[in-house]
């Protein structure tokens, strides 16, 4: 049977970016795959990566803005708003009650 990680890291990407991206500061996108393949989030791919967060920028959750490389082209630094902040912290609410209940129900606690 194949893993679920890949479903649950697509699932809370959405989450796990805006919490780097609070806690860490601005980053581009190849840090942001590094860290979260840190985290163990390795199924995490470019393909998934880069629309999710072109969707937060279109939802004016991180801005983006471009600087130039050292000795390669420039890069996209993506960095959280205060919209992306508001979210987040409701995000992780519902995370915690999420993982409350399914943790319940996985020990056979409810």
């Amino acid at each position: 049977m194949a893993s679920p990680q890949g479903a649950w890291a697509r699932a809370l990407l959405q989450l796990c970016l805006l919490g780097v991206l609070e806690s860490e500061g601005p980053s581009y996108g190849y840090a942001l795959l590094s860290r979260l393949a840190s985290a163990g989030l390795d199924t995490v791919k470019p393909a998934t990566l880069y629309p999710a967060l072109a969707r937060l920028a279109e939802e004016d959750m991180v801005e983006i803005r471009w600087a130039a490389g050292e000795s390669g082209p420039g890069r996209k630094y993506y960095s959280i708003t205060e919209k992306g902040r508001f979210l987040l912290g409701g995000q992780r609410r519902a995370w915690e009650d999420f993982k409350t209940a399914v943790t319940a129900l996985a020990e056979g606690r409810q």
